[in-house]
């Protein structure tokens, strides 16, 4: 290897700038003759954490003498380019599950999924132990409709194991032309062993905000991603509810939420609180301190509001649902949250080229950090199957009678839509969340003065 000195000092300066390893085209003895420390100088102007410690210059000997050995001595040929891509990658992924070494391609799908459109089979996924796992399945996608769920683990893509694989190689498999079919074997907590799932990809079309008028009363949305249109889209969606004269409370449902954009996160919080801070980060450098407070405005105008949460909530939903709960401004139920409290950042290295580094940690108005913790609902209610709660709704009463005394200032039963009693019968959590809004919206509801009050006797003092 006949390089110059100076050349040398280019690819050591390389190595500890930008990770591109072409040290390892050296020998542990040319690089020897290299004065190192010299070299690396420059690389550390401007740096400003101060605790920062000398660069590890045996190690970078190790590692071009392990690269040459590779190259020299592996069973197959493999090119600088993939050892390289292998080493950034595997740096990365060393340091938490949610740093990723990105490629052009893995850059585009970060893109695709910050604004909703993107093909494969719907869901979000983390690497957990060597093993797929999934953190959601993301609405009306293939990966929700084949009953995939938040904590299965993938092991083998198509029959081929995936233990070693890295993340981006995994979901590489799992992309491809909609309409064409792929296998997952999956292994969940509560099935003994491992089982087979055909899906087809499709063109994931993410409608990212769901409404519902479950009564009157009452409004429903769910939120399954934060992109960059969503918090305008729940805007739209909590007007349309609004607009009834009778809506007293609103159920917002952050289930299966892996997460997405920290401004659209703070967006939907600022939506019900009018002040304070809704969420902060901390990081080592100072830019990665942030504070986002909240504006003075409630589109619910202090109405009761209830937030339905569980192990699949992550990220921007727990952002969400911590501030609602520090500012008590709604009750959370359901189950405690995934506990993804850190900030990645995306960095462009070179063309086409990019790192998702984690930089900083969430907290809570109250200063809780979010990481592994999750946040803790007030109400604690597991998921579970229950028997249809129709036959109780549709038991006999009075009004059934024949030839029954008519009661003409009673007022009017609002039957229940077979939408709203298919969407309770199939959802033990979404069912109590009903219930505990329906109580929140008849405690809050006004006591009627003695002169309207219909029950109360003329000349009668309370006390």
């Amino acid at each position: 290897m006949s390089y110059s000195i100076q050349n040398r000092v280019n690819m050591c300066r390389g190595l500890i700038a930008g990770t591109a390893f072409l040290i390892a085209h050296l020998s542990a003895a040319q690089a020897q003759e290299i004065d190192l420390e010299q070299a690396m100088d420059p690389l550390v102007e401007g740096a400003v954490d101060s605790t920062q410690t000398p660069l590890p210059l045996d190690q970078i000997k190790d590692f071009a003498e392990i690269f040459i050995r590779i190259k020299r001595n592996y069973v197959e040929p493999v090119s600088d380019e993939q050892l390289l891509d292998y080493a950034v990658e595997g740096m990365l992924n060393g340091l938490d599950p949610h740093s990723l070494y990105m490629k052009a391609d893995r850059l585009e799908e970060l893109n695709e999924g910050t604004t909703g459109r993107f093909g494969g089979l719907g869901m979000e996924v983390m690497m957990e132990d060597g093993f797929v796992k999934i953190v959601a399945p993301i609405d009306d996608t293939p990966a929700a409709e084949a009953g995939l769920r938040t904590g299965d683990l993938i092991i083998r893509i198509n029959g081929k194991a995936i233990s070693g694989s890295s993340l981006s190689d995994a979901t590489e498999q799992m992309r491809g032309e909609p309409g064409t079919k792929v296998t997952l074997t999956i292994l969940r907590e509560t099935q003994a062993d491992p089982f087979e799932v055909e899906l087809e990809r499709a063109v994931i079309n993410v409608k990212t905000v769901r409404r519902v008028r479950m009564n009157d009363q009452i409004g429903y949305l769910r939120v399954s991603q934060f992109q960059t249109g969503t918090a305008e889209s729940f805007r739209k969606e909590l007007n349309r509810l609004r607009d009834k004269e009778t809506f007293a409370g609103l159920i917002l449902d952050l289930r299966n939420n892996p997460g997405g954009l920290l401004n659209s996160a703070v967006s939907i919080a600022d939506i019900f609180i009018t002040e304070g801070s809704i969420v902060s980060t901390k990081g080592r450098l100072p830019q990665n301190d942030q504070e986002f407070l909240a504006s003075p405005n409630d589109m619910l105008e202090g109405k009761p509001l209830v937030v339905l949460i569980n192990a699949g909530s992550a990220s921007a939903s727990e952002i969400v649902a911590g501030a609602l709960q520090d500012h008590k401004r709604g009750l959370v139920l359901g189950m405690p949250s995934f506990g993804k409290g850190s900030v990645q950042t995306v960095m462009h290295v070179g063309e086409d080229v990019g790192i998702k580094l984690t930089t900083a940690r969430y907290f809570t108005p109250s200063g809780r950090s979010i990481q592994a913790a999750g946040i803790v609902p007030d109400v604690m209610v597991a998921p579970r199957e229950f028997k249809s709660p129709t036959a109780v709704m549709e038991r006999l009463t009075e009004n059934d009678l024949l030839g029954h005394l008519e009661n003409k200032d009673a007022p009017s039963r609002n039957a229940n839509s077979a939408e709203l009693i298919e969407m309770l019968s199939n959802d033990y959590q979404l069912n109590e969340a009903f219930n505990l809004i329906n109580a929140l919206v008849l405690y809050q509801r006004p006591n009627p003065s003695p002169a309207q009050d219909p029950t109360a006797t003329k000349g009668e003092k309370a006390g």
